[in-house]
């Protein structure tokens, strides 16, 4: 997280020192041309320190769920939950149920994301009324586990090295060898899950965790700087995923 917080504290300045070279933003004590180019080198020197910032690895001592069976060990990671008043069972058919458009501002950040590109169908393209883990699971994650109205986790390839591919259809043994076992440099996979709780007889709390193993240390570093960029709209699309699933059950 102190990572994010540079990287974004670095392009708050650079954006402030490049609108300050135009016009001088007296307001912020950037009186002159070369007071702004000297915040706007602030703010780059500011964003490279952010994405060189070390990421720490976090090992799970004992597994509690399929996340940590396909996750044990993990150097970048997200969570959030939200309580709803819906029976764990209501609550997992609004999971597999909700779609994209119900999901605020979702398509606007993955175009974002995607720069604007049309690209194939995926879980940054998808299409209307297909709910969106229907999306996720035929086109780049793989299913890797599902207890039906408890939990279902599914992983990806973030990273491989050049010209690598699967020799074989993959698996979620093969996953898991890959990323855990197998520390084959120049990988990296992200994990993701979503999890239900019950906390009452009508009342229950969903969460959802995503973790990123990379498996040496030129591909971590790589992948520090996209995670650190991205971090923020991946953590507004997963909140505002859970609020979809919520409306949803609840409504039933």
């Amino acid at each position: 997280m102190l990572g994010v917080v540079v990287v974004y504290l670095g392009l708050i300045a650079a954006f402030l020192g490049g609108v300050s070279l135009l016009r001088p933003l007296s307001f912020l004590a950037i009186r002159t041309r070369r007071r702004a180019a000297l915040v706007l080198g602030l703010g780059f020197m500011l964003v490279v320190m952010g994405g060189s910032l070390p990421a720490r690895e976090t090992r799970v001592a004992t597994a509690l769920t399929q996340l940590d069976q396909f996750a044990p060990v993990y150097q970048f990671s997200e969570f959030h939950s939200i309580g709803i008043a819906a029976p764990r069972e209501q609550v997992y058919r609004a999971l597999e149920s909700v779609t994209a458009d119900e999901i605020v501002l979702f398509r606007a950040l993955t175009w974002l994301r995607r720069f604007g590109r049309p690209g194939p169908e995926s879980i940054l393209n998808p299409p209307q009324h297909v709910p969106v883990l229907d999306v996720a699971s035929r086109t780049s994650f793989l299913v890797l586990a599902e207890e039906p109205n408890r939990e279902i986790v599914l992983g990806t390839l973030v990273a491989a090295p050049r010209r690598w591919h699967h020799s074989a259809k993959p698996t979620p043994d093969s996953f898991k060898a890959l990323f855990v076992t197998a520390n084959t440099p120049g990988f990296a996979s992200a994990t993701m899950n979503f999890r239900i709780e019950d906390v009452g007889p009508m009342a229950c709390t969903l969460t959802t965790e995503t973790r990123v193993y990379a498996t040496d240390a030129s591909t971590r570093r790589r992948f520090a700087r996209y995670w650190r960029v991205i971090y923020p709209g991946s953590a507004f699309i997963r909140r505002m995923w859970l609020r979809a699933i919520a409306r949803r059950a609840e409504a039933r």
